[in-house]
């Protein structure tokens, strides 16, 4: 990348308008406001925004499609900049704002309010005033916590001065001092995280790149197979290691006593070793292409015509996808398909008519491609509806080809390995409306493919006639394969599955260093602060872009995660265009952010940092310009590495979830709630965490179609449990004076039309399980080599729906309900009239949560910034199975959390 040669240059380079070197008391005073500023600082408004407008701030990006909910590629670009070109006014000198950018037709993300817990309603206290002070309120938390443990581990370096040098010179860290606790022990290396953010400045580094992030400790491996016991269960599969990465998944006791607990393991001196042996099996390629049947053409103005394999194939990638109308009459898509596809044509030998006259294709709008689409798409349906035992067949062989590849011995463990299939040729779609898609993607073949293995480890073969591009044994890399593929020309990977060791050492250190950071924290809010007001344009400038990214939770800006993220505007590559000043203290930041969504974030800032904005914008800037133009990333990085080494910006986003969760976790008192309510505070935790740290997300299209799906199922339980009362009534007359005759009332909601609608889907419902039933019984009969059932035997069972039917008929005229089931009596009636009081409940809370996180991404902050440890504490606390929180796949991949605090009923984040 070209900052590593020029940290120190200003960004903005287009125009030459570049903020003062130094700022004066005079113009700093000059930008002050008599009006009372709002509670701050809070995010008012924040999420991704469904907008008609092609452009954002006037810059002439591309929205994200993902932003809305349709899109049109008719030509309306001239209404559109007509009413861009309204916006671009510029800031007086004096106290005028600039315009504020949301006033463009588009439909802005909800306010706090609107995605606020219940409670938050329940005093007079305004919302914003109530988020600010709790922020207030944690960061004092925050302070104090540093201030404890620095006392601490300077009271204990005095007696123990011997430990105090050794961790200072393993860690690396001259401004934390040694560890005084043994958690902190086994965090990251300083000296390898330092690495791990310069090298982000070097493409050619990208396979280094990836190998920063994960750590397998081969010392600590070494020493683990010493400590266990069972040590022939361990030692034994490493002997035969090249024959045994083919056998099946599942897991043996032995094992299950084997398990690599790396987290115990002591930290160890090499870092950047990852490995000692590494086996594995390569990759899996795509099967190779089925040519059409000769009677399946692509039609030319009218008429069919015969192409060459390798254009058939790219015109089927089209053919097929015509249901995708989103991307198929997008223009671009369109263009880019029909350039690589002459191309190919061209290079292939052309196309030619029935009779091998040569058909000049030179309009993509003359070209059909339904008989394709007819063919695939009748492919795809007979498919579908082949009977379950060829489906499982088929499975069964796929799984037996795809279990050699599956796994990998790394230093003698059986790991998991991710994505070991090479991605199959098509087209390319992109995020967003990306200007590469509908291009073909190229097959993959083993001369593009690099193998990285260990040195006395058995190659694997390459496809028959082939041969692999390199073989390399490089230890330091976590990578197994790598490729370039040909639209981008980025890198793809081979690498371990997220319950591997590797990744879990990576997500361990992450959080480790968010835990590290609860003492530095302090110090960095104080100085930031401090030099809000700081004389040098860099110095406040830099000031100002910390409090944003601790605040706000901004991206730093050329910070790309190369494994995970897509390139995004950040806080120091934001443009004057993207952020909107209104006095006195609101700030709204509006941009492309990750995967090119259009990202809206209004918010109330400190007084003296909206000033400080308006000065960076300042005129003679303009559109274009960058507001931080006297601050890189990279020196935004290394001053925050000053304070703790590998220290970066994306660290605070882990820190302040974290640590705004561990905070509210604190404060709650277990109490005989029920599981429902247990999982409901959970996720009010997480919501407030979400609200905190602007977690937001639109609402998803079905959220509505659900919260209806939800809303008739608690219907449908309180009919039900009316019609057990009239049975109560049925069993004993008695029961009305004893209960009294509003006990035996229908559901306010529950009117005479819904009901009627709720008994025919009650009957429906019914013959299709009948119909199910009979249907699988027949497939086993015919599994077995018995003869099905006749249809005599499906219209008996149906009889039953038909039953049903007919009592809810003779219901509703008589407006009484017989006793139902075997032996029914008055106590197991009031029974099951109290079960379906708690179902419904428990549904109520569910409709609650779900609706009250429609705006919220929970997901985001429980599985990439809030510690998985706390969620385990809490799940002991509160006595809630961790399956209630986390799925299988993030049970395997956070099984370091889990177990590592399993025993430890104190651990704090």
């Amino acid at each position: 990348m070209s900052d590593s040669s020029d940290d120190d240059m200003p960004l903005a380079r287009s125009n030459g308008h570049l903020s003062a070197s130094t700022v004066s008391k005079a113009e700093d005073k000059a930008m002050g406001s008599r009006a009372k500023p709002m509670p701050a600082p809070v995010s008012i408004r924040n999420g991704p925004i469904g907008d008609d407008d092609s452009r954002v701030n006037g810059n002439g990006k591309r929205k994200s499609r993902s932003s809305t909910t349709r899109v049109s590629y008719k030509d309306e670009s001239g209404s559109e900049d007509g009413r861009l070109s309204k916006r671009q006014k510029k800031v007086d000198s004096d106290d005028s704002d600039d315009e504020v950018l949301s006033k463009r037709k588009s439909k802005l993300p909800p306010t706090a309010a609107e995605t606020a817990v219940a409670e938050d309603s329940d005093d007079d206290m305004p919302l914003n005033v109530k988020l600010a002070s709790k922020r207030a309120a944690i960061e004092k938390n925050a302070e104090k916590d540093a201030k404890a443990i620095r006392a601490s581990e300077s009271k204990a370096k005095k007696p123990t001065p011997k430990k105090a040098i050794k961790d200072d010179s393993d860690d690396d860290m001259p401004l934390a001092g040694a560890k005084g606790k043994k958690r902190l022990s086994n965090g990251v290396n300083g000296k390898g995280k330092a690495n791990g953010v310069k090298q982000e400045d070097s493409d050619s580094d990208t396979p280094i790149r990836k190998k920063v992030k994960t750590a397998p400790s081969t010392a600590a491996a070494k020493s683990k197979v010493k400590a266990e016991k069972p040590t022939p269960a361990k030692k034994a599969p490493a002997k035969k290691a090249k024959k045994e990465v083919s056998e099946e998944p599942p897991k043996s006791d032995d094992d299950e006593e084997a398990e690599y607990r790396w987290w115990d393991a002591p930290k160890k001196e090499d870092d950047s070793i990852k490995w000692t042996t590494l086996e594995h099996n390569g990759v899996l390629f795509p099967p190779p292409y089925e040519p059409l049947p000769k009677n399946v053409r692509l039609f030319y103005n009218g008429a069919p015509v015969n192409l060459p394999v390798e254009a058939e194939e790219v015109a089927g990638f089209f053919g097929s996808m015509l249901n995708s109308t989103h991307n198929v009459e997008n223009p671009t898509f369109q263009k880019n398909f029909f350039s690589d596809f002459k191309e190919i044509l061209n290079r292939t030998g052309g196309a030619t008519d029935r009779n091998g006259k040569k058909v000049d294709i030179k309009e993509f709008a003359k070209m059909d491609f339904q008989a394709i689409f007819d063919y695939y798409h009748a492919k795809n349906e007979a498919k579908k509806a082949r009977p379950s035992a060829e489906k499982k067949a088929e499975k069964a062989e796929r799984d037996k080809v795809e279990t050699p590849y599956m796994y990998c011995k790394w230093d003698g463990r059986k790991e998991k390995v991710g994505n070991f299939r090479v991605e199959p040729p098509g087209l390319f779609r992109g995020r967003g409306e990306h200007p590469k898609t509908g291009k073909v993607k190229k097959r993959v073949l083993p001369e593009q493919i690099t193998i990285n293995i260990g040195k006395n480890a058995k190659v694997p073969p390459p496809p028959e006639g082939h041969k692999w591009k390199a073989i390399q044994h490089d230890n330091k890399a976590t990578w197994l394969a790598m490729w370039q593929e040909n639209i981008n020309g980025s890198y793809k990977y081979v690498m371990l599955g997220a319950t591997s060791a590797v990744k879990g050492q990576s997500d361990f250190k992450k959080f480790e260093k968010a835990r590290e950071l609860k003492k530095h924290i302090a110090r960095i809010r104080k100085d930031y602060t401090a030099d809000l007001k700081a004389e040098a344009m860099a110095d406040r400038q830099r000031a100002t872009a910390v409090y944003l990214i601790d605040k706000f939770a901004l991206r730093a800006g050329n910070e790309k995660d190369t494994e995970n993220e897509a390139e995004t505007v950040g806080c120091c590559s934001l443009k004057y265009e993207h952020v909107t000043l209104r006095e006195p203290n609101t700030v709204i930041f509006d941009f492309l952010g990750k995967d090119s969504i259009r990202f809206y974030d209004e918010v109330t800032v400190d007084r003296q940092v909206f000033k400080n904005l308006r000065v960076f914008k300042k005129a003679p800037k303009k559109e274009g310009d960058d507001i931080f133009d006297r601050l890189t990333t990279t020196q935004l990085n290394k001053h925050l590495s000053s304070y703790m080494a590998g220290l970066t910006a994306k660290v605070f986003r882990t820190y302040n979830a974290s640590y705004t969760m561990s905070n509210l976790l604190k404060d709650l008192k277990v109490s005989d709630s029920t599981m429902p309510e247990k999982i409901k505070l959970y996720n009010d935790c997480n919501r407030e965490v979400a609200i905190l740290c602007n977690h937001k997300r639109t609402v998803g299209a079905g959220h509505e179609a659900q919260m209806e799906k939800l809303g008739d199922r608690i219907k449908g339980l309180k009919y039900q449990k009316w019609r057990n009362k009239m049975m109560l009534l049925d069993l004993d007359p008695k029961q009305k004076k004893k209960k009294g005759a509003s006990f035996f009332e229908l559901d306010a909601e529950l009117d005479e039309a819904w009901i009627l609608e709720h008994q025919n889907f009650l009957v429906e419902e019914q013959r299709t399980k009948i119909q199910k039933k009979f249907e699988k019984d027949n497939e086993k009969r015919q599994q077995d080599g018995e003869k099905p059932m006749p249809d005599k035997e499906l219209k008996e069972r149906l009889k039953a729906a038909d039953e049903l039917a007919k009592k809810f008929k003779k219901e509703n005229k008589s407006k009484k309900v017989e006793a139902e089931g075997r032996s029914p009596t008055v106590e197991k009636t009031e029974g099951n009239i109290k079960k379906i009081d708690e179902r419904i409940s428990t549904l109520e809370l569910q409709a609650a949560d779900r609706d009250g996180n429609k705006e919220v991404a929970l997901g985001t902050s429980k599985i990439n910034y809030i510690d998985p440890r706390l969620t385990v504490v809490f799940a002991k606390k509160f006595d809630v199975p961790i399956e209630k929180f986390f799925s299988k796949t993030l049970r395997e991949k956070f099984n370091w959390a889990i177990k590592s605090v399993e025993d430890d009923d104190h651990w704090e984040f």
